[in-house]
């Protein structure tokens, strides 16, 4: 099953729905489908192990999946999907209204917890998109952190120049391999130090004391 509808030169968000019940699947594929401006291109499958062939094949946005599958059984099922395409958002979309199974599928990755016949078009929609969004904001996040601890550890610095060898055995400026892997930007100064071995005379007469003022007379 493949819903497609035209947004205006909007790329189609492609959802994998992972779902054993042909009338629920029906729903979902008229939810999306009467969406204005949406844009959703559908693909159904009823069991875990096809949706997790179609997920190694990429392209997949994101995939609502219930916990009850003909080939898998509750909170392992969200467990086996996320560890096959822990890139991919996932909705849990299932008829077990059950608080516990909702937070910890949560708690192991689940982007969102909806429940058959509690959700409508609006819901579904945001649902989609949010997750969508979270999931790019946890893999920007992630790769800033990686871009911090490269800067953990030993460094390679030359003891003349200051530069630093990256980790394929390029030389860089300080500035330049700090910046790159950072948010830090960079200003320059000079500390006083330098100053007074570089600049001594500019540096004498700044630190030459002032003359105390005569005091006025009334």
């Amino acid at each position: 099953m493949i819903v497609r509808k035209p947004g205006m030169g909007k790329k189609r968000i492609k959802v994998l729905l992972v779902e054993d019940t042909t009338l629920y699947a029906r729903i979902v594929q008229k939810m999306l489908g009467k969406l204005k401006g949406g844009s959703f291109e559908l693909e159904w499958v009823k069991e875990l192990l096809p949706g997790l062939e179609r997920l190694s094949m990429g392209g997949i946005d994101v995939v609502l999946l219930d916990l009850n599958l003909p080939d898998s059984r509750g909170l392992n099922t969200f467990i086996r999907t996320h560890a096959h395409a822990p890139e991919v958002p996932i909705v849990v979309l299932t008829g077990i209204d059950d608080e516990t199974t909702a937070t910890r599928a949560m708690q192991k990755g689940a982007q969102d917890y909806l429940v058959k016949g509690k959700v409508d078009s609006g819901l579904l929609s945001c649902s989609i998109r949010y997750a969508i969004e979270r999931e790019r904001l946890i893999r920007e996040l992630k790769g800033a952190l990686l871009k911090i601890k490269t800067l953990s550890g030993l460094l390679p610095i030359c003891a003349s120049c200051k530069n630093i060898r990256d980790d394929k055995g390029r030389w860089n400026r300080l500035e330049d391999y700090i910046s790159e892997r950072s948010m830090a930007d960079f200003t320059h100064g000079i500390c006083p130090e330098c100053a007074r071995k570089l600049y001594p005379e500019v540096y004498k007469k700044k630190r030459k004391p002032r003359k105390p003022r005569a005091p006025k007379k009334r």
